[in-house]
């Protein structure tokens, strides 16, 4: 008897303790590429139209979202109870009664001028007329209470950014707005250049929009003055310095965008208050200008990739959870600017001390399978020492990606650091980090479609976020964020 009692309590600290070591490990097996494969041609499809901001068809993708959510076995955790937390976006955008009149030209908004940004302004004024001036001579002229007109040139701009026609007219701006104002200019005229010609047709749909806002950002329409286009073909309107008559009208109203929010609850007693959050955007483009005769933004890469890397990671925790909680927000209206990020952090639907992590991912199927970046990685980005030590750790336990690490540098080109919704959660004070595969050269084209899709690599930058996220769920200690931690652009 004592030999089977024996016996029986030996077998228990065995079993036990084999399912202890089990429990350690990451679910791994449970990511299937099927998965991932299927649920990309569903949420990168055409029925979804590019699943714009701010329109039925992010809602409509949303709706899918929340219950492929439920089908992986999240709960809900957006607002009353559902999977849905709705915010109101702003949208700031010129109305088709605005007028322009130069000399004795009526010009047509759209067609004949384009407005950079939306603003309010009553101008009667004179146009002075800079030729190729650079802006450290605008000194020289005479422009206080005057419209400067001045031909675009990409002298002193940086050539090397991804889609560079088309944020070009912004390079401009930038180049010569903040001296135009200083000298008292009332609104500034570019004519096109080469580059500025060929930007027209993709920049139109763009200013045609308007812009958007959040609360706490971009609410309001800016006191900026205005910034028009014309084509060099008519140049002739804005020399010999003719009178103007300009009145811009933009109004304000609210759109509705949601962020999808599921969790799954941890295991510890304690530690399942905390959690983990995996993040990522449901968003994109919308119908736009066509590209290769397709006019349908699909967004495979940017960023339906990360949709369906949750889900297949939501499936793991479902089989095999962890410690802490996990919580999946799918963010809108990031490519209206991170709004649906900054929206949470700022209302986040946990309490905001129980975040211990914020795993992002933005971009993670295409490129070489064997190089990734981890953005938040380095100084000065890096917030967290411990959190990047579980992701470095996680890769070197399995996908072994080479890192790209010039992408998280301040000087890099891109500034993609700044460009995905990890970045509201950093700033608030939340460890946080970046994974993706970077760009490509379909990036915010109709060609980001499901079949371009590299399934190894989206795979492997799965397994990669899934097990550091699995070290942020079990280990004792939470990340800590480093003291004096700041960012600057």
């Amino acid at each position: 008897m004592r030999k089977e009692y024996f016996l029986s309590i030996l077998s228990l600290i065995f079993f036990g303790f084999g399912n202890a070591q089990n429990y350690k490990k990451p679910l791994v097996s449970a990511i299937k590429e099927t998965d991932l494969r299927k649920d990309m041609y569903e949420l990168a499809a055409d029925q979804f139209w590019g699943r714009e901001a701010g329109t039925l068809d992010e809602l409509k993708v949303s709706m899918w979202l929340a219950d492929k959510a439920k089908e992986a076995g999240m709960k809900p955790a957006g607002d009353n109870g559902t999977f849905f937390q709705f915010f109101d976006m702003y949208r700031h955008q010129v109305i088709p009664q605005s007028s322009l009149k130069i000399g004795d030209n009526q010009l047509k908004l759209w067609k004949d001028f384009l407005v950079a940004e939306p603003v309010n302004a009553n101008i009667d004024a004179e146009i002075v007329y800079a030729g190729t001036t650079e802006p450290e001579d605008l000194s020289k002229l005479n422009i206080k209470g005057k419209i400067l007109a001045i031909n675009a040139s990409d002298k002193n701009i940086d050539k090397e950014m991804t889609l560079f026609v088309r944020r070009y007219p912004g390079f401009v701006r930038t180049k010569y707005y903040n001296k135009a104002l200083e000298l008292g200019a009332k609104a500034i005229i570019f004519i096109t250049d080469d580059t500025s010609e060929k930007s027209w047709v993709e920049v139109l749909p763009q200013m045609t929009r308007g812009a958007y806002g959040v609360e706490g950002l971009r609410e309001k329409v800016t006191n900026n003055i205005p910034v028009l286009w014309i084509k060099r073909e008519n140049a002739n309107w804005v020399k010999n310095n003719p009178k103007i008559s300009l009145n811009l009208i933009t109004e304000t109203y609210k759109y509705p965008s949601v962020n999808i929010i599921g969790k799954i609850d941890g295991t510890d007693p304690k530690l399942k208050d905390e959690f983990v959050l995996l993040s990522g955007h449901q968003d994109h483009d919308g119908i736009r200008h066509p590209v290769k005769n397709d006019t349908i933004y699909n967004g495979a890469d940017d960023n339906a990739s990360t949709c369906v890397a949750m889900l297949a990671m939501a499936r793991a925790y479902k089989k095999q959870p962890g410690k802490r909680s996990i919580l999946f927000v799918f963010h809108g209206a990031e490519e209206r600017g991170l709004l649906g990020s900054r929206w949470h952090a700022a209302h986040p639907v946990v309490p905001k001390e129980k975040i211990v992590a914020v795993l992002n991912g933005d971009m993670i199927g295409r490129n070489d399978n064997n190089e990734a970046a981890l953005l938040g990685g380095n100084a000065p980005h890096k917030n967290s020492e411990e959190l990047v030590k579980m992701a470095e750790d996680a890769n070197n336990e399995s996908t072994k990606f080479k890192y790209l690490k010039d992408w998280d540098s301040p000087s890099h080109a891109e500034y993609f650091y700044f460009r995905s919704d990890h970045l509201p959660y950093a700033k608030a004070g939340i460890p946080a980090i970046f994974f993706t595969s970077v760009l490509h050269d379909q990036y915010h084209t109709p060609q980001d479609e499901s079949e371009n899709i590299n399934y190894k690599k989206l795979y492997k930058m799965t397994e990669w976020m899934y097990r550091t996220s699995w070290k942020a769920a079990n280990e004792t200690e939470r990340p800590k964020v480093i003291s004096n931690f700041t960012l600057e652009r």
